[in-house]
């Protein structure tokens, strides 16, 4: 299958950021998360990541420069993000991803599970992996693959690199130290991120 038609099927296959926060609830009450691991460990996760998102939902502003910034996107971009409920990362990233794509015309955002969009996924592996969450931006009409952004925000990745070359792979410790950077961090890199990967810096 060519890359515009597994595009096209996942557009098809994609929900609003509204419509995905909503199934993540409705999952979590049937103690249920999403995709294909239904784990102890995985409901977990996604209650932990719910309660992230219904924070940075109700708290997270874009700052008055990235508003200004954001007049300038002209170009009209779909940026599909490929997730699940239980990932950690898109937890942090989801909430101000749609505040951007909110406060623009310039954006349509579609969310879409990974495990259910294998083929779309495949496309943009990272070293290999199926890593989420994974942005990709087409040009709207042509559906034409403009740029791609994730798993993490630039400062956590290169935490993520160093990490991994000192010690070999990544531990609870690490982990750990991630998450607090994200809190300290407060959404500002990944904020940054968006707005390079609009070309409006």
């Amino acid at each position: 299958m060519i890359m515009k038609d597994i595009i096209e099927n996942s557009l098809e296959n994609s929900y609003t950021y509204t419509e995905y926060r909503t199934m993540v609830s409705e999952l979590l009450a049937e103690g249920k998360a999403t995709g294909e691991n239904q784990t102890e460990s995985y409901l977990n996760y996604s209650k932990l990541g719910n309660a992230r998102m219904k924070r940075l939902d109700k708290k997270f502003q874009l700052s008055e420069e990235t508003l200004k910034l954001l007049q300038h996107a002209k170009q009209e971009i779909t940026w599909i993000v490929l997730t699940e409920g239980w990932c950690g990362d898109a937890a942090h990233a989801l909430p101000i991803i749609h505040k951007i794509s909110d406060a623009t015309d310039a954006i349509d955002l579609k969310i879409v599970l990974r495990d259910e969009n294998e083929e779309l996924m495949n496309q943009f592996l990272t070293n290999g992996n199926k890593s989420i969450p994974k942005l990709v931006a087409l040009d709207t009409k042509t559906k034409e693959v403009i740029n791609t952004w994730g798993p993490r925000p630039s400062i956590a990745t290169k935490m993520v690199n160093d990490y991994k070359e000192a010690n070999g792979s990544l531990d609870p410790v690490f982990k750990e130290e991630l998450q607090v950077w994200y809190n300290k961090n407060k959404g500002e890199n990944i904020e940054k991120d968006m707005l390079e990967l609009l070309q409006v810096l």
